[in-house]
C-alpha cells in the first residue's frame, strides 16, 4: 500500500484504461475515471489530502494504491475519507476500493481492506462506514471478512442502485 506518484503514471494509464474498456466501477480511485492525464489525477489527490486544499463539496482522504512486486503492477486502488459529508454519511462511508478487473478473485481487495485498517485507526477513526452493490457478492464476502457488521441497505438514487451498509469497529 503506497501514495501513489508520477513514477506511476504508464500504470495509472494503464489501470484507468482497464477498468473504462471492462465497463467496470472504479469505487475508492477518487475523480480518475473522468481525469486523462495522470498528472490532474495526482493532483487532485493531493489536494484531497490536505484540509486547506479539499473543494468544498468533498472531505479530507487518502489515496492509496497496491502494486504488485514482481512486475509493479497497480493492482487495486483504495480511498480512505477521513470524516463524513451527508453523501458519505448516507451512502458511501469511510472507504471505496477497487480491483482491477483482470486482478479479481484472487483475494486482492480483501489483503487491501485488511492492510488499511491501521492507517483508519492511525487517523483517529474507531470504526469506519462501507458499502457495497446489494448484488456485489464478492465485495459484500470482502466486508465481511474484514469484521463487517450489516447495518441496512439504502437506496442511492443517482446511480439508481441498492447499497449495503456495513460497519467495521477498529477497537
Amino acid at each position: 500500500m503506497m501514495v501513489p506518484t508520477k513514477e506511476f503514471n504508464n500504470e495509472i494509464i494503464s489501470f484507468r484504461e482497464e477498468f473504462l474498456r471492462f465497463g467496470s466501477s472504479m469505487d475508492g480511485c477518487s475523480s480518475l475515471k473522468r481525469m486523462n492525464n495522470p498528472n490532474d489525477w495526482l493532483k487532485h489527490i493531493e489536494d484531497l489530502s490536505k484540509i486547506e486544499t479539499v473543494p468544498e463539496n468533498l472531505v479530507l482522504s487518502t489515496q492509496f494504491i497496491y502494486v504488485r512486486e514482481s512486475d509493479s503492477r497497480i493492482i487495486g486502488m483504495i480511498d480512505i475519507r477521513h470524516y463524513f459529508n451527508d453523501f458519505l454519511e448516507k451512502y458511501a462511508g469511510n472507504i471505496g476500493y477497487a480491483v482491477r478487473p483482470t486482478e479479481r478473485r484472487k483475494g486482492y481487495a480483501k489483503k487491501m481492506l485488511h492492510d488499511c485498517l491501521p492507517y483508519c485507526r492511525k487517523i483517529g477513526l474507531s470504526r469506519i462506514l462501507i458499502s457495497c452493490a446489494d448484488t456485489n457478492e464478492a465485495s459484500r464476502k470482502t466486508i465481511l471478512s474484514n469484521g463487517g457488521k450489516y447495518e441496512s441497505t439504502v437506496f442511492e438514487p443517482k446511480s439508481s442502485v441498492y447499497l449495503e451498509k456495513y460497519w467495521i469497529d477498529l477497537n
